[in-house]
């Protein structure tokens, strides 16, 4: 019995990985396939976490509680705190004008 030459078996195997959509790789090299392939894991780790919840979000489902969040109110009084220093965030360009950009262009 005679045996089939390595070109041959070469291209049946490219020409089954063409017919079965599936990729030719005849050097053996690393593709991560196997990875691309696998299952994603985010849906399920949400499913896993409960929903977020804080004030605000309990604020709208619920108005009639009037609940106080007191991380939030520090944050703003410390951002009044900062413009009043002048250390706040700068006003926005009304006209092209205005803008930093040509002033400093001038």
């Amino acid at each position: 019995m005679a045996s089939v030459a390595p070109s041959r078996i070469a291209a049946l195997n490219r020409l089954r990985c063409s017919i079965f959509q599936t990729s030719y790789n005849p050097t053996s090299q690393r593709t991560g396939a196997k990875y691309l392939r696998r299952r994603l894991k985010g849906p399920s780790m949400m499913q896993y976490y409960p929903p977020d919840f804080n004030f605000a979000t309990i604020n709208k489902m619920m108005p009639g509680l009037n609940l106080i969040d007191k991380v939030e109110e520090t944050r703003l009084e410390d951002v009044e705190a900062m413009k009043e220093r002048g250390k706040g965030t700068p006003k926005k360009a009304k006209t092209k004008a205005d803008s930093r950009r040509t002033a400093r262009k001038r």
